[in-house]
């Protein structure tokens, strides 16, 4: 297994952590402040290590 596809897992991994946070909401209160931040957080990040997979492996 290459760097790249290690990178390539690993924000897969991230992506599907925003997700799960993003549709953690509650029935009454709907999403909180933090629960937004860090899923963006996790989004970006996940997008960072997919687009440099993506990059090692074509370069």
């Amino acid at each position: 297994m290459t760097f790249g596809v290690a990178l390539l897992l690993v924000g897969g991994f991230l992506l599907g952590g925003s997700w799960s946070i993003w549709k953690a909401d509650s029935d009454t209160e709907g999403r909180t402040g933090p629960q937004v931040g860090f899923a963006v957080v996790l989004l970006v990040a996940a997008l960072l290590a997919s687009v440099a997979g993506v990059l090692y492996l074509v370069g």
